[in-house]
């Protein structure tokens, strides 16, 4: 049993099979070979951001230490390993008592990062890494890519709130990580209440056309909302003819009604007639939702209308045409020998067609102008620079196995939120672009 941010408690079976089964052959033949107890490191990076984004966001990594604690191996699984003859009998001894025993460091959830970023460092056995492998890229390549449209979204809506509501769209446990890692980008709400029960994300939701629909006339349901939720409920317009539901809609709430919302249609223009027709009615506080297969460019269009919060689903839960960061996890070093303390040595993918790693345990920092504002990420694997010191990224979270780093949601959210504030301008232009900061290895 785990709990999720809320504290409350929460099933986690184990998250051992949520890997490739080349992870369970490899540590077979190392195990054979004499190599599996070789301390190493891997990490996390990508080699490059989605085509036009100035930077990524680091989503997920609170779910990575939940998946890490449950990496167990039980008798039903072992059953499972055992019956298909995916790995040899001294193999299946070795991972009935698993647990991982390294370190793990990486940047906080809700920083950002660009090209090169080391975005987590694992450390330990080569048995002891190596099979958390796709478990960690699956929960950062998905979490990450939601966060960083999110982030997008939040920026182009300009404080105006944003309802995540993208549970339909995709798979129902990716929809629960989509509403966390939303609200780490930036969102203020979720439809979905496993969201809200799991990760304490507050919820919304009121009606769909289909209760309009099941009532004689939309002046029923609206009476019928209403009735149940209160005049401060929002009140769905668009099912037959606009302008008459919002008349009607005012007449049964008074014109103390909470809000309209729009589904379909020229959402820049219908905003204004609304809003035109809601305060010829006396509902001047009465607010304008607009849903309706939004990304950040069709936020960005209703800039100027008088629209109050936005409702975002596929395209947030997609990442907005981004669905992965393409990040990879790679052996950087190894120690020579099984020996205790044998010494590290880099090492590093060679091959062509631009996949290219570079070796060594590595350090980030992000150094700044004179005005505070970042100019540059630095990498690197020697001595950290005195100036730098105090800029680096990197913090622990996993300590021998124990977990270490668990925070609040609320924190990573407020760390997103910081984290952007000290990028250039730039890094919110929706127009493509190149990363908004070099990196730079040092």
């Amino acid at each position: 049993m785990n709990t999720g941010d809320t504290g409350l408690p929460v099933d986690v079976p184990s998250t051992a099979l949520f890997t490739d089964q080349y992870e369970l052959t490899m540590l077979q033949a190392a195990l054979r070979g004499g190599t599996a107890g070789r301390a190493s490191v891997f990490e996390v990076f990508t080699r490059r951001l989605p085509n036009g984004r100035r930077y990524g966001v680091v989503g997920g990594t609170g779910r990575v230490l939940d998946a890490v604690e449950n990496f167990r191996f039980d008798a039903q699984i072992l059953g499972f390993l055992r019956a298909q003859g995916i790995v040899d009998e001294p193999t299946l001894e070795w991972l009935a008592d698993y647990r991982f025993g390294g370190d793990i460091y990486g940047y906080p959830e809700g920083e950002v990062y660009f090209p090169g970023s080391p975005i987590l460092r694992v450390e330990g056995s080569f048995a002891d890494c190596v099979l958390l492998e796709t478990v960690i890229l699956s929960i950062l390549n998905h979490d990450s890519a939601v966060a960083a449209a999110a982030s997008r979204m939040a920026h182009a809506a300009g404080g105006r709130p944003l309802m995540e509501m993208g549970a339909r769209r995709t798979h129902e446990l990716s929809a629960v990580a989509a509403s966390r890692a939303a609200y780490v980008g930036g969102f203020a709400t979720t439809s979905d209440l496993a969201a809200g029960y799991r990760y304490g994300i507050p919820t919304v939701g009121t009606s769909a056309h289909a209760f309009t629909l099941l009532h004689d006339s939309e002046r029923d349901a609206f009476t019928a909302q209403v009735d149940s939720l209160g005049g401060g409920t929002t009140l769905l317009v668009d099912t037959f003819d606009v302008t008459e539901a919002v008349r009607t809609a005012v007449e049964v709430a008074g014109p103390d009604l909470g809000a309209v919302r729009i589904d379909s249609g020229d959402l820049l223009l219908l905003a204004h007639r609304v809003r035109q027709q809601l305060d010829e009615l006396g509902a001047h506080g009465t607010k304008i939702v607009v849903t309706s297969d939004l990304d950040e460019y069709a936020i960005a269009s209703l800039a100027a209308a008088p629209v109050d919060a936005y409702g975002v689903g596929t395209q947030l839960v997609t990442g907005s045409g981004h669905p992965t960061c393409s990040m990879v996890y790679k052996l950087v070093a190894r120690a020579r020998s099984d020996e205790p303390g044998a010494p590290l040595e880099s090492v590093a993918k060679k091959s062509m067609g631009g996949k290219l790693s570079v070796g060594g345990a590595k350090w980030a920092a992000r150094r700044v102008d004179a005005d505070g504002v970042a100019e540059a990420e630095v990498v690197g694997t020697g001595p950290v620079p005195d100036e730098l010191t105090s800029r680096q990224l990197l913090v622990e979270l996993v300590r021998g196995g124990e977990i270490v780093g668990r925070e609040p949601l609320e924190a990573a959210r407020d760390r997103h939120a910081r984290a952007l504030a000290g990028l250039p301008m730039s890094a919110t232009q929706l127009s493509r672009g190149e990363p908004v900061l070099p990196t730079e290895y040092a």
